[in-house]
Order: C-alpha cells, then sequence, then structure tokens
C-alpha cells in the first residue's frame, strides 16, 4: 500500500524536476523575432543570464541584422540600446566560461554590429581567442581569421601564428567554406610555398563540393588577386563555377567578381555577356542607394542612353547617402558616360571635398584626388594641396604616378603658375620625384617591381622613372621566371620599350618552361616581340614552342583574345593555319559579334580593326588558305570617318617633291591601295628612273578649321598599269609612333605594312622623323638632296 500510495508522489518530483531543468530563459530567446524581444528577454533575466545566454543573444541579434537588405539595418540603435550595454557587461564577466566556438562566435558578432575595434570586450576577446588558438578546430579558426582582417590586424604576430598552423594543419581542411576565408585573411604573410599548397588545395575542395556557393570560387579569385601570382588553371575553374552562378548573384557580388577581374586584366567574354544580363533584370529591384551606384557603374558602360539617363536620376536623389567610394565610383562612371548634368556635377564636387579633408587613408585621398581632378576646376583648393602632401610618403609608385599626374594637371590649368616658378606645384612635384626614386631603388624583388609599375602610364613617369623602372628590372633579370614573363612582357609592350636583355631573358626562359605556362598566358609573353619587331636568338623556335603550346586550346580562348593573338603573330610573319581557320569561320565570327557588345565602344573598335587587319594580312600573305577579303565596306566607313590631316613634315615633302621630281603632277598624295592601305606619297619611275607625271596634278586641301587633308580625289580606284621596266613607290613619313619609345627601333606595324605594300607592287620608301628633323637636313637644299638620295638612290 505504501508503494502504491507513493508512486504518484515520486512521479510528481521527477515530473517537477524535469520542468525545472528546462532552460527557459534560452526558449525565450530562441521564440524572439526581433531586436525588441530579445532585449526585453535581456531586460527582464538579467540576473539568470548565462555565458550560452548571452553569446545566443548576441548572436541573435546580428541574425536578425544580417537578413535585412543594407538600407534597412538598424545597427546603430541596437548598438546603443541600453540593454545591448548590459549584454557587453555581461560577456565581459563571462568569457573564461564560453567554449572556443562561442569565443569566436562573439567576437565576429560584435564585430558585425559595429562595436569599435578599440572596445574592452572586443580585445578581451581576442586575448581570450589568442590563449586558445592552438586547439581550435580549423572552422573556428577560419572565422576568428576574418575577425582579425575585419581589424586590420593581416600583418600581426597573431595572424602570422595562424598563417603557421595553417601550414602545418592544411591536410586536414576539406571543406572550401573553411579554407577560402582563411587563405585571403592570411594571404599577405604566406610563403611561395605556402601559397601553391594552397592553390592546389583550394583547385581539390572545388572540385570535391556539390552544392557549391559562388562565395568559395569568389573568394579564391580574390586570393589569386592579393598574392599577385595569377594561377591561370584555377582562375579559368572559378570563373566557370561563378558563371554557373550568374542566375544567383546579387549586385553586390557581380561588382566585387568584376572589381576583381579588372584589377587582375582579366576578361572572360561569357561571363560578362551573362552578367549584363543579370543586372539588366536587377536594375527595376535595386533600391538600395549603395547597392544602385554598384549597379550603374558595372552596366552603365555597355546599356543603352536611355538606361543610362533614368539611372543618373536616381542617383542624384540618393546623393546625400553615399559614401567616399560610392562617390567616387559615381563621379568617374558619369564622367566616363560624357553626363551632361552640372547640378549633379557641383554636387559631387562637394561631397569628393569633404570626404577627402577627412579621410586619413592614403589609398582613399589618392583616389577622391584622382577623381576630383577629372572635374573642370581652375586650381585645387590649399587644403587639398596640403593633404596629398602628407599623404606622400605612405604611398606605392602608383599613387605617386596618379599624384604627378593630377599635379601637372593644376599646373596646365592654374594661369598663376606661369608667374611663379618656385610655386607649391613645383615643391609637391619635387616632393613626388625623390620618394618615386627612393621607393623604385628600395626594391629587391622583379615582381615587387612589375607590381608597382605594370599599370603606371603618362608623362611624368615616362620623363622620371620609364628608363629607371628598366634598369633596376635588368639589375633583377635573374629573377626571370615562368611566373613573371607575361607580366614583364605586358609591361614592355605597353610601355613601348625596346630592351634585348630582357626580351632575350623571357624568350629563353618561355622555351625552356613552356609546359609549366597556362596555354591564355602565351599571348602576353610573346606581344613584345611581335610589337617591338625584335628576333630573340633562336626566334622560330620561340614562337613554334608558344604556337604549338596554345593551337591546342585555340577554342577555349576568347574570340577578341584569339583575334588579337593571331594579329601579333601576324605581325611577327606567323600564320599558323589552324587558328586562322578558327578565326574565319562564320560560327566564331558570330560567337565575337556577340561579345563584342559587352566591351566599352573603344575597346569594340580596337578589336574590330585588328580582325580587319588580321583579314588583310591572311589574304595578302596566305592566299592559299583561301580566306576571303570581307571588309571593304568596313574600311570605306572607317575612310569616311577618319581624320586624314596630315602633319607639317608631311606638308614639307609635299612642296618640296615638286621641285626633286620636275613637277607637282609627278606625286599623288594620300594615295589608297587595294586592301585600304594609305600611302602618303605614290610616284612611278620609268626604267631610266625618270619620273612619270600624273595624268592629274595632285593638291592637298584645307578645311574650314585650318586643317591640312589629303585630296578628296584619292580614293580607292583602279591603278594604271607600269610599262615594262618602270616602278610604282610608296614613299611614307614615319613618326615617333612607329618606332620604340627608347631608340629608333622600328616596330611590328610599320613593317608589317612595308611587307605588305611590297606584295601589293610597291618598291617602299621610308622617311624617319628624326632623319627628316636631324640638325644634318637643316636647310631647304639639304632636305631636297636627301629626297633625291632616298628615291634615286636607294633603289635596288
Amino acid at each position: 500500500m505504501f508503494r502504491l500510495r507513493s508512486f504518484p508522489a515520486c512521479s510528481h518530483r521527477l515530473f517537477h524536476s524535469g520542468a525545472l531543468s528546462r532552460d527557459q530563459v534560452l526558449e525565450q530567446l530562441q521564440t524572439c523575432s526581433a531586436e525588441d524581444q530579445v532585449f526585453d528577454v535581456v531586460g527582464r533575466n538579467k540576473a539568470k543570464l548565462s555565458a550560452s545566454h548571452v553569446s545566443f543573444a548576441i548572436g541573435r541579434l546580428w541574425m536578425f541584422q544580417r537578413e535585412r537588405p543594407h538600407m534597412f539595418r538598424t545597427i546603430e540603435q541596437v548598438r546603443n540600446h541600453p540593454q545591448f550595454l548590459t549584454l557587453r557587461v555581461l560577456a565581459e564577466n563571462k568569457i573564461s566560461l564560453m567554449d572556443d566556438a562561442s569565443v569566436v562566435d562573439m567576437l565576429y558578432a560584435v564585430l558585425r554590429l559595429q562595436v569599435e575595434h578599440h572596445d574592452s570586450l572586443v580585445q578581451q576577446l581576442v586575448t581570450e581567442a589568442w590563449n586558445r588558438l592552438e586547439r581550435f578546430q580549423m572552422t573556428t579558426l577560419s572565422k576568428f581569421a576574418v575577425c582579425l582582417s575585419d581589424q586590420f590586424l593581416q600583418h600581426s604576430p597573431l595572424m602570422g601564428q595562424i598563417t603557421q598552423i595553417v601550414s602545418q594543419r592544411l591536410d586536414s581542411i576539406q571543406d572550401a567554406r573553411v579554407l577560402t576565408p582563411l587563405m585571403n585573411s592570411i594571404f599577405a604573410l604566406v610563403s611561395p610555398q605556402l601559397r601553391d599548397a594552397l592553390f592546389e588545395k583550394a583547385d581539390s575542395l572545388l572540385d570535391k563540393m556539390t552544392l557549391l556557393h559562388f562565395n568559395n570560387p569568389r573568394r579564391v579569385v580574390q586570393f589569386i588577386r592579393n598574392v599577385k601570382q595569377i594561377h591561370r588553371p584555377l582562375l579559368e575553374k572559378c570563373n566557370q563555377l561563378l558563371l554557373q552562378n550568374v542566375p544567383r548573384l546579387d549586385v553586390e557580388h557581380i561588382s566585387i567578381i568584376l572589381g576583381l577581374y579588372h584589377s587582375m586584366q582579366y576578361n572572360n567574354c561569357d561571363f560578362q555577356l551573362a552578367v549584363k544580363q543579370r543586372l539588366m533584370e536587377l536594375v527595376d529591384t535595386c533600391t538600395d542607394p549603395a547597392t544602385f551606384t554598384k549597379l550603374f557603374a558595372s552596366l552603365g558602360p555597355v546599356a543603352r542612353q536611355g538606361v543610362r539617363e533614368g539611372m543618373a536620376a536616381v542617383l542624384l536623389r540618393n546623393l546625400e547617402t553615399y559614401r567616399a567610394v560610392e562617390i567616387a565610383r559615381i563621379t568617374q562612371s558619369l564622367i566616363v558616360l560624357h553626363c551632361q548634368n552640372p547640378e549633379i556635377f557641383s554636387r559631387l564636387k562637394a561631397k569628393l571635398l569633404h570626404y577627402l579633408l577627412g579621410s586619413v587613408y592614403p589609398y582613399e585621398v589618392t583616389m577622391l584626388t584622382r577623381v576630383l581632378s577629372m572635374l573642370p576646376s581652375p586650381r585645387p583648393d590649399e587644403a587639398v594641396l596640403s593633404r596629398v602632401n602628407a599623404m606622400i610618403p605612405q604611398c606605392n609608385l602608383n599613387d605617386l604616378n596618379t599624384y604627378a599626374t593630377v599635379v601637372v594637371k593644376w599646373i596646365r590649368n592654374d594661369p598663376s603658375y606661369r608667374h611663379n616658378t618656385s610655386s607649391k606645384y613645383v615643391r609637391l612635384l619635387q616632393t613626388l620625384n625623390r620618394c618615386s626614386r627612393e621607393r623604385l631603388h628600395s626594391f629587391e624583388s622583379l615582381d615587387v617591381v612589375l607590381e608597382e609599375v605594370k599599370c603606371l602610364s603618362g608623362e611624368w613617369f615616362d620623363e622620371m622613372l620609364l628608363e629607371e623602372s628598366m634598369v633596376a628590372m635588368q639589375k633583377l633579370i635573374d629573377q626571370i621566371s615562368w611566373t613573371n614573363v607575361h607580366e614583364l612582357g605586358v609591361y614592355l609592350t605597353r610601355t613601348n620599350n625596346y630592351c634585348a636583355a630582357l626580351m632575350d631573358r623571357i624568350a629563353s626562359v618561355t622555351t625552356e618552361n613552356m609546359d609549366k605556362i597556362h596555354y591564355s598566358a602565351t599571348y602576353s609573353t610573346l606581344l613584345p616581340f611581335a610589337v617591338l619587331n625584335y628576333d630573340p636568338p633562336k626566334a622560330e623556335e620561340f614562337f613554334d614552342v608558344c604556337i604549338r603550346h596554345f593551337t591546342p586550346y585555340r577554342s577555349s580562348f576568347d574570340p577578341h583574345l584569339l583575334v588579337l593573338l593571331a594579329y601579333a603573330l601576324a605581325l611577327a610573319d606567323y600564320f599558323p593555319e589552324e587558328v586562322v581557320r578558327e578565326i574565319f569561320n562564320v560560327d566564331f565570327l558570330a560567337k565575337l559579334d556577340a561579345h563584342l557588345e559587352t566591351f566599352p565602344d573603344a575597346l569594340n573598335m580596337r578589336i574590330r580593326l585588328r580582325l580587319m587587319e588580321l583579314n588583310r594580312a591572311v589574304c595578302l600573305e596566305c592566299p592559299e588558305f583561301q580566306v576571303p577579303w570581307f571588309h571593304e565596306r568596313y574600311c570605306k566607313q572607317l575612310q569616311k570617318r577618319a581624320n586624314s590631316s596630315i602633319s607639317p613634315a608631311q606638308q614639307q615633302i609635299h612642296k618640296m617633291l615638286g621641285d626633286v621630281l620636275g613637277g607637282m603632277n609627278c606625286a599623288k598624295v594620300g594615295v589608297l591601295t587595294p586592301y585600304f592601305y594609305t600611302v602618303d606619297f605614290e610616284l612611278v619611275l620609268d626604267r631610266h628612273l625618270h619620273p612619270v607625271p600624273y595624268s592629274e596634278p595632285s593638291q592637298l586641301q584645307i578645311s574650314e578649321n585650318g586643317n591640312v587633308h589629303w585630296q578628296s580625289g584619292s580614293e580607292d580606284r583602279e591603278r594604271t598599269a607600269l610599262l615594262p621596266g618602270a616602278r610604282r613607290i610608296a614613299l611614307d613619313f614615319l613618326d615617333s609612333k612607329s618606332f620604340c619609345k627608347n631608340s629608333w627601333h622600328m616596330k611590328g606595324e610599320a613593317m608589317m605594312k612595308k611587307r605588305h605594300l611590297e606584295i601589293l607592287g610597291y618598291h617602299v620608301l621610308q622617311i624617319p622623323h628624326f632623319e627628316w628633323n636631324s640638325m644634318e637636313l637643316s636647310t631647304e637644299d639639304a632636305w631636297k638632296e636627301y629626297l633625291r638620295r632616298k628615291i634615286f638612290s636607294e633603289l635596288p
């Protein structure tokens, strides 16, 4: 009886005990659907909150914010709420009771809620995590590394310790979501060996994932950009994965990816086409002003005029909400798109000045100064000059070049400069010159030199640093390897600088290591040899190795890149048949047309011009390929749009040819040849080397604006047949564009034109500008004698 009666009491105690074991505070927090509800639970249960409660509550607050669009987040209100202060105080007191993951999760959340980096809670969380570092799981370590990056601690000893742990435990990472954030956190401290191991690990993990999120390949692309070592196979794989994810990409991520691609000078036409379509879909749904600036910057250059104007109106309405980088992006985009709205530019200028004078970051001051200089203004504010001067010692060569370009522009626009030679501008330029030389001379790595000079251009760079950069590279010539030959090739081509020693080294390294070089890097590697018209030792072997390497992958190239590659080979007088036939078929040309729609107008026109020039070269030099000449109409359109004004030197030559040849009607000017080459002067000599007069006198015309043009009657027409023994001569004046920048070495384009004119039946004579303008030819008689010798003595 006792036992039967005692059972209900025991049962009641067990039930009551179970109810008490439930964590009612946690349950209440779990049911919260908004921040106010979380704060209400915290306020009612301050004395009961454990370490896990505090951690969960702070994580919940960040989760609510994360799920909202940026413009609807209320982070400031959350951070300033009295109960948030309660949570921070409790968290500081209970850090030691938290497990490893909770410590890092809380640090991650409070940073996302914009708690200051110097706040005592943040400092204590970092210290606690540091003490536990060696025992962290790799997932936790990855998140902690991201937190340190958020605090700009990429170069700290703590990040160095994390890098060492990653190096030791890399094999244990089996999730791309763990690896890719780690890669980008430690990039600044990885050794070449660890960098390559990370490349290999990322490659394998990207292959293994079935449900791949676009953030993983995007982060790998970011790592490739950050370490400044282009791993082509991995970059191509990431691009394909991103291409598959385009329907899921938002404006923010598209902008990030396009920015990464632009900084690496990587362009994939399929991705560009897909992204353009995706951005068009997002136009009507993009309501966040900050996101809209990215949409405008990405879509504006390829959108229709009506779309551009509608987007610009939205920008104007939201101008006060934008941050510094967004204002700079807007201004630059509107300038590039030739916006004609004075009101918006006036307001943009005021915002740019406001942000520039308040900024303490060198990269931001450089960016804002450059964009400000693009706006019409007679002179800069004194405060701007002072801000620039203060930043110079912290700048890299790219920033210094930007400042120098801006200062030169200020000098030209400021009328007071002419009356004050020791002005503020001169002092600023002197500081820029000194700092840039000191920085360039301090480099001991060729890769570092290439990284800082690869995008430099302009008068100041040409005068102050170009030659010194070449000297620096020649001192480091032994560091040229298969990993940087393409970067060096791009630099030599872009600067038009002829340096046989560097190109010989590029050729030998490439020939020996071609199997290690990605096929898409072949173009930039061989480009300087074609453009600068240089044959290295064993030139045929070098070009043959390059051609054999990329030809099997010809269908994998973006269409425009294959056209540029084939054109470069044509400059060097190489015409691989498989590549030519790949390009000149209907399917390829249709694909090229579609891809060119995604390009800015200038690049679009450049690719079409190269296709025409390649078509002409193939028709003239490889008639056995039976490729038709299909650019007649295109060339006639170009001819109508072209500015055919001629230089003073060409006018001089035309005037003197009449005396040398015995009459103005013995030379035709601006002659259009078959296949649409323009020859400055055409003349015919009979078999006795006597000039043969043309039936009509050849004249120049002066337009209303005073420019001298070729006569309009020199259109393409049937050429008169030559008498036996007669010679048709093309006489061309070659200006500085036909020669390398630092020598009198003729470039590939001028040589190809000479080759083609000879195929067309001309004897080609060329007058280099440095001969015509030399001190030896300083009188009219000397010039005439030069022409006589050139015409009558240099013919074979």
